[in-house]
């Protein structure tokens, strides 16, 4: 069932009804089909983008909505509860377009984020390597300096939306240790960089991840986002947002969860009732309602944090930690509240536990969430 939602203005309920509309129209009716077959849904982000929700928490003056995070995660949320793999792209996008405006000069927010923002693009975000994921620090795809330009050579991987984003934040060393990174703003068509084959993934099926290799490849020094070797300060501040979109995607995930095991529980009779009137089937469903609403008060809590210009740095782990564990435990109680058949592809429980698992991995797996939480409190004391 929809949730009802407080919103501060009347502009964001009609926003969010939107969401509601699209998704109930575009996404809905075709999700099934195209994360069993594990097919790209071509023609999904444009309408999406058509519809102004590709760019909601960017300013108005370079094509964006001017939405409060507030807001945004929870459209976030909406699209989630009918595909993730949809929301999280969503939320890879916004999190692609994050260094430009924030790091970058005017000439360069001129020249590419109207565009990024209009709509008509999606972005992708390139930080993990092979051997280099949650340590970002330990990167080895290398920028040298060459002409006007840098010739970047190395691996990337774990790129949603590899091969098919039209632009991709990429971060490479220039220099030497955790200031010898730097972020570049590199096009699909760029010479000299290929994608791997798509990774043969539990979840998320429906949207490609990829690694990217570069092979001598130029990039002309303009496409570099902001100074050389700011290239991890970047990347952390993105991923503070960044995390608040997980966070809203995981809790779309296990609302969904939590709304067809209830109306199962309403349906299926066992012992001469409905299951939902046993006693420890209700318990079970009253803790996943708990969690779910626990988990959407804990990000907005954060949004909100971020919307009044508060370090929420903190509380954006502390979102993305709550709201992923919560919806791997609340997916997991849908499927056994479906027993058999909860374990069977007849049901959409059996995609919520896998699309669920992948919350509590990227943006930082949750044990990371952990360090930088408890960092943070070495810090205050």
């Amino acid at each position: 069932m929809p949730v009802d939602r407080l919103l501060p203005t009347e502009e964001a309920k009609d926003l969010i009804q939107l969401t509601r509309d699209v998704a109930d129209k575009v996404l809905d009716p075709i999700v099934d089909a195209h994360e069993k077959a594990e097919t790209y849904p071509d023609g999904v982000f444009a309408q999406l983008g058509e519809a102004g929700l590709l760019s909601l928490p960017f300013p108005e003056e370079w094509g964006g909505g001017a939405q409060p995070y507030e807001v945004y995660l929870q459209v976030l949320e909406e699209l989630a509860s009918r595909w993730a793999a949809v929301a999280v792209a969503v939320s890879v996008h916004s999190l692609a377009c994050s260094p430009l405006l924030a790091f970058g000069t005017e000439e360069q927010k001129q020249r590419w984020l109207p565009e990024m923002l209009g709509g008509s693009q999606i972005g992708a975000y390139s930080l993990s390597e092979p051997q280099a994921g949650s340590d970002a620090a330990a990167l080895t795809c290398k920028a040298v300096p060459s002409g006007d330009g840098y010739s970047v050579t190395g691996a990337k991987a774990w790129i949603t939306h590899g091969g098919i984003a039209d632009f991709y934040n990429l971060f490479a060393r220039t220099g030497e240790g955790s200031k010898g990174i730097s972020c570049f703003l590199v096009p699909k068509n760029l010479d000299g960089l290929t994608f791997g084959k798509p990774e043969e993934k539990m979840g998320l099926h429906s949207v490609p991840t990829t690694s990217a290799h570069y092979d001598s490849a130029y990039i002309p020094g303009e496409r570099r986002i902001g100074t050389e070797g700011q290239g991890l300060q970047i990347a952390f501040s993105a991923l503070d947002s960044g995390r608040l979109g997980i966070a809203a995607v995981a809790v779309g995930i296990a609302q969904a969860a939590l709304d067809d095991a209830v109306a199962y529980a309403n349906e299926r009779t066992t012992f001469g009732k409905k299951i939902v009137d046993h006693q420890g089937l209700g318990f079970l469903l009253a803790d996943m309602a708990a969690a779910v609403d626990s988990a959407r008060a804990t990000y907005i809590d954060a949004a909100r944090r971020r919307d009044s210009g508060l370090d929420y740095s903190r509380s954006a782990s502390v979102a993305k930690l709550i709201a992923t564990d919560a919806a791997m435990k609340v997916t997991t109680d849908a499927v056994q509240v479906f027993g058999g058949y909860g374990y069977t592809r007849d049901f959409r429980v059996e995609r919520y536990m896998r699309d669920a698992k992948i919350t509590q991995i990227f943006e930082g797996t949750n044990q990371i969430q952990r360090l930088v939480i408890a960092r943070g409190l070495r810090s205050v004391g």
